[in-house]
């Protein structure tokens, strides 16, 4: 018996191509446009010009893999790209060269029983019991995200690599923390990132660490809030004034690294230089007098009177105002000793 010629039986013995798949082949025409690249089969594919690095140096019978993009287009090629084959490539040969507790970046494209993610060929899963050392109230949120990871498991039958975010995370905490305690010490000056404001001070990362920075020692001025004076996200340099290495906590000022203004204007005033003032509070043996640029001082009864029986009272009183010689000063321990010159009015 003589069998019918029968075309669907021959359209069985060709390759069907469906989109994602990928294929070896080889060019067989080049145009403008781009490549006629045959993959087997009935159909040829068609490769655009803007999908090749270097398109002028491709040439008949180059030989390549791409990747189904579409099944056909106007002309009834197959679309195909070999940049995207290139890319697939490379990330299988990325997550090949994964081992137990190695490094890498991936991005999530979904949340299953985990975060999902490809490398290649390859799945990557990370359980969200691992996907972060603190909590995450939306899991939906890190889609898109970029994250690092450890990885866990490999399955390379099963093209399945498992990987643990909350691990590199604990890890990459314990390596920042020994570093830090190597290397810091009381009086040290460090350069810090403001994070986070509370109502009493801030904690301040240094180094990848978080320390405290309270509102006392912000400023010499009296701050009433302490977003008056810094702001998240600002870098300053700061004082280390304590550290506390079995709680692991580290305390800063900026303060300390600013000069007081006491000081400042002690510094201003010059010895044998006579000054107004007034007096603004009594003591046993003299008076505090505080001169016109804001700077205080004793007024001790030796430097009023020769008459070593009488009493401050008796020479001066609260609010008076006088005229005052500097007769030393000590900006270190910012004290100021003064004679009194005369009273005014």
């Amino acid at each position: 018996m003589t069998e019918k010629f029968n075309m669907d039986m021959i359209d069985k013995t060709f390759t069907s191509y469906k989109k994602g798949q990928t294929f070896d082949g080889v060019v067989v025409l080049k145009r403008e446009d781009g490549v006629i690249f045959n993959i087997g089969g009935k159909n040829d594919a068609f490769i655009p010009s803007n999908d090749f690095e270097n398109f002028d140096s491709v040439k008949i019978g180059d030989r390549f893999s791409v990747v189904i993009t579409n099944q056909k287009n106007e002309e009834g090629l197959i679309e195909a790209s070999k940049s995207l084959a290139d890319t697939l490539k490379m990330a299988n040969q990325n997550a090949q060269s994964l081992r137990l507790g190695s490094k890498f970046t991936f991005v999530v494209t979904k949340v299953e029983d985990g975060l999902v993610s490809k490398m290649g060929d390859y799945k990557i899963v990370v359980p969200l019991e691992e996907a972060s050392e603190h909590y995450i109230r939306n899991f939906n949120s890190l889609v898109g995200k970029q994250l690092e990871a450890v990885v866990t498991e490999i399955d390379k039958e099963n093209k399945l690599i498992v990987a643990s975010a909350k691990l590199l995370q604990e890890q990459t905490r314990v390596a920042i923390e020994k570093n830090f305690w190597n290397i810091i010490f009381i009086n040290k000056i460090v350069k810090g990132k403001v994070e986070r404001i509370m109502p009493y001070g801030a904690f301040v990362s240094v180094e990848g660490f978080d320390c405290f920075l309270h509102i006392s020692n912000i400023s010499y001025d009296k701050l009433d809030k302490v977003e008056d004076a810094l702001k998240v996200g600002e870098e300053k340099m700061f004082k280390v004034i304590k550290v506390d290495r079995e709680n692991k906590k580290v305390e800063l000022s900026l303060k300390a690294l600013l000069e007081d203004p006491k000081t400042t204007r002690i510094k201003e005033l010059l010895v044998g230089n006579v000054y107004d003032g007034e007096v603004i509070k009594l003591l046993q043996f003299g008076a505090i007098v505080r001169v016109e640029n804001g700077a205080t001082g004793l007024l001790h009864i030796s430097n009023c009177t020769e008459n070593r029986q009488r009493k401050i009272y008796e020479l001066v009183k609260v609010g008076d105002k006088v005229r005052v010689e500097v007769v030393s000063k000590d900006e270190e321990n910012q004290k100021i000793s003064f004679k009194l010159e005369n009273l005014l009015g």
